[in-house]
């Protein structure tokens, strides 16, 4: 069905086909009589031998939606019902925001690749803490992850404060943690990757984190394009700090190899979909390698199949996360993975 009906959504500007779509998914989720059901039934992947436990997290399948698909948290409990293991929402900020300047978002067909400047758009922390609240409330066994950035107009000196923000506000609504300073999009956001800025950031939501009587997982979502001299520090960070993994990875600033027309592929932003499926594997498999296993991976960044998620679990992962892919195979790749799995 969805390879039917992909040619139509694909004639038209990506982020108004986005919202058009997930808003309908989610009315026939709430509203058309057994809708739920409908979706479970169709995308069940309740197979033997697909559950995981990672960072203390018992999952139901190894598969979840990375972040910036529903990016207020808006969605996710229909789009749990696709077959998701878990759902991670956000990049979420203290403030709301409306991110950078329309058209930001591009299909590079050819490529089977999508390039974003987004800009971390979303209504703030505190709309997403009310809406997961409820959700939790109804639905508590969702496992969510809640990523977390700051906001375009906070300098960087003050970036932890913004963090912070997102980290308590979400704490008690949220599975686990993702820190993102590795997304393109945010003038200077990136800076925080390098060593002492990073380990500053980190060991304060550590700290804070222990501090409480239970703790949350957090994780560090890392940039592809990273050296691998970078990413023995973040092998070392992440062992210092204490802090329970990596996601590896964002999207890329790298343009090499592509098909697209030069004027489509300059576009400025982050780059995703199957020209980053080796890159992102080769990082997995470098950071589990270097770490010698010692902190969970989860894998993102090309998976079109069953294949890329095998290779990336082969590689080192223990968990992986789909988004670009999700939009160009559809929902069954979801089940097409777990089958696979087993």
């Amino acid at each position: 069905m969805y390879r039917l009906i992909k040619p139509v959504f694909f004639k038209f500007d990506p982020e108004n086909v986005h919202h058009f779509v997930v808003k309908r998914l989610k009315w026939f989720h709430d509203y058309f009589p057994f809708g739920k059901t409908i979706l479970r039934s169709s995308y069940d992947v309740s197979f033997k031998g697909l559950e995981r436990e990672v960072f203390g997290i018992k999952f139901k399948n190894p598969v979840g939606l990375a972040a910036g698909f529903d990016k207020n948290g808006e969605y996710v409990e229909a789009l749990s019902n696709l077959g998701f293991g878990f759902i991670e929402v956000g990049t979420v900020t203290p403030l709301p925001q409306p991110g950078n300047d329309k058209p930001r978002m591009f299909r590079l067909q050819d490529d089977e690749a999508i390039i974003n400047r987004m800009g971390f758009n979303n209504k703030g922390v505190d709309v997403m803490a009310e809406r997961l609240r409820l959700l939790k409330e109804k639905e508590p066994q969702i496992v969510i992850g809640g990523n977390i950035g700051k906001n375009k107009n906070t300098p960087n000196e003050d970036a932890v404060s913004d963090y912070i923000k997102c980290f308590d506000r979400l704490f008690d609504v949220v599975d686990y943690f993702v820190v993102n300073v590795s997304s393109p999009n945010t003038p200077g956001l990136r800076a925080l990757q390098e060593k002492e800025p990073l380990k500053e950031l980190l060991n304060t939501l550590q700290q804070r984190n222990l501090k409480n009587e239970i703790s949350r997982p957090i994780l560090l979502k890392i940039a592809p394009d990273l050296t691998n001299e970078q990413l023995n520090d973040i092998v070392e960070i992440v062992k210092e700090t204490g802090i329970a993994g990596v996601i590896a990875t964002n999207t890329t600033i790298d343009r090499n190899g592509l098909y697209t027309e030069e004027g489509l592929k300059s576009e400025m932003g982050g780059l995703s979909g199957k020209p980053l499926t080796q890159r992102s594997t080769e990082v997995i498999r470098y950071l589990a390698e270097k770490s010698g296993k010692s902190f969970p991976i989860i894998g993102v960044g090309g998976i079109h199949s069953a294949q890329d998620a095998k290779d990336k679990i082969n590689a080192g992962a223990s968990l992986v996360q789909l988004y670009t892919g999700f939009i160009y195979e559809g929902p069954g790749l979801i089940k097409q993975i777990c089958k696979e799995l087993v």
